[in-house]
């Protein structure tokens, strides 16, 4: 009888540990960002509408790799919190845009410091130039594997 192959630990992956270091970054970042009652959505959703004409609801999905029907309840959500305002597009009244209130443009550059904050408090332990080849690996990979979905979650 044959024995079945040994199977190695969790820890034998790499994808175990990029998951783990994501997992811990990302879970930081939420809780600054509901600090300041901004959900990781909301957040990629205000960095994207920032310093730009007001975009269409289809083409922020596609921006940032979310459903039509999932962008309309964000926007819900960032309109209720007066961030985001939808207006009917200039260029056809049947349809609307979506573009930063002053509130939510002034917002986004406090957003970003914490975002910026998440990475130095959390990479510390590596000197400029590992983080600098670290990036540069990850985006090897993202090339390397067409990706282009922002994460959202």
């Amino acid at each position: 009888m044959t024995r079945p192959p040994p199977v190695p630990a969790l820890q034998d992956h790499l994808g175990f540990w990029l998951r783990l270091v994501s997992n811990h970054v990302s879970h930081a970042f939420a809780a600054r960002l509901a600090e300041r009652e901004v959900t990781v959505a909301e957040w990629v959703t205000l960095r994207t509408l920032h310093a730009r004409p007001p975009l269409s609801p289809s083409r922020l999905a596609a921006e940032i790799s979310m459903t039509r029907g999932a962008i309309t309840k964000l926007a819900d959500r960032l309109i209720a919190k007066g961030l985001v305002r939808r207006e009917a597009d200039p260029e056809d009244g049947r349809a609307q845009t979506l573009a930063l209130t002053p509130a939510g443009a002034a917002l986004v550059p406090a957003l970003a410091a914490l975002a910026d904050a998440n990475d130095t408090a959390f990479f510390a332990p590596l000197d400029a130039r590992e983080r600098a080849t670290m990036e540069k690996l990850l985006r090897r990979l993202v090339d390397a594997h067409g990706l282009a979905a922002l994460p959202v979650d």
